[in-house]
């Protein structure tokens, strides 16, 4: 997805309606909430966003793809927190890729990402667009910690990405735990990710 108000260009060279843009997403996201993941078809977003099936073939070569580009948009982590200290950094990190996982409609991230796994090309784009973005935005983060003096060690950001996501993946799609205890869960990460940044002395003292 583009910004509003941005005109992309296909790969024709052709301004892409932004308004087209807008039609599918506001469709992909009304489906969703309505027939869910799996029963959601280019077809019903067509009549839904009023716009032909070739219009949204022009923009998303397959539904999995609409739905990522209309969940993940291109200002998801355009830039890095900068909130003042590490742990403000990475509790607005936190709060945007939670929010990223827990808006979509129930079944929708789970019945995304199978798919997402089972097509190479698609597997590509969520590695760089998704992925990519949280471990670029973490490398930042720390990176301005460490000069600011704030991080003794700077660990691995893949590590420290798969702390910060992992759990909060389990907790709403695997453990059915109440989204009311994230507040909660979101402090304890951000306490081992911490701990991380400091010295294996420093830990035990």
């Amino acid at each position: 997805m583009t910004d509003l108000g941005t005109p992309a260009r296909n790969q024709g060279g052709a301004p892409r309606d932004s308004r087209v843009d807008d039609a599918i997403t506001s469709a992909v996201l009304e489906l969703l909430a309505e027939v869910g993941y799996a029963r959601l078809t280019m077809g019903a977003v067509a009549a839904r966003a009023g716009v032909g099936k070739a219009a949204i073939y022009r923009h998303h070569a397959t539904k999995q793809e609409m739905i990522f580009d209309v969940l993940v948009p291109g200002q998801f982590l355009a830039v890095a927190p900068d909130r003042g200290s590490l742990r403000a950094d990475l509790a607005a990190l936190l709060a945007e890729i939670t929010d990223s996982m827990a808006s979509p409609p129930p079944g929708t991230i789970p019945g995304l990402l199978a798919d997402i796994h089972a097509d190479p090309a698609l597997r590509d784009r969520f590695d760089a667009k998704y992925l990519g973005a949280q471990r670029r935005t973490i490398t930042e983060v720390l990176g301005r910690a460490v000069t600011r003096g704030e991080a003794a060690t700077r660990p691995d950001p893949a590590i420290l990405n798969a702390l910060l996501v992992g759990p909060l993946f389990g907790w709403l799609f695997l453990l059915s735990e109440s989204p009311d205890q994230l507040p909660a869960l979101t402090s304890a990460l951000l306490n081992a990710a911490l701990a991380l940044t400091s010295p294996a002395e420093e830990q035990d003292g």
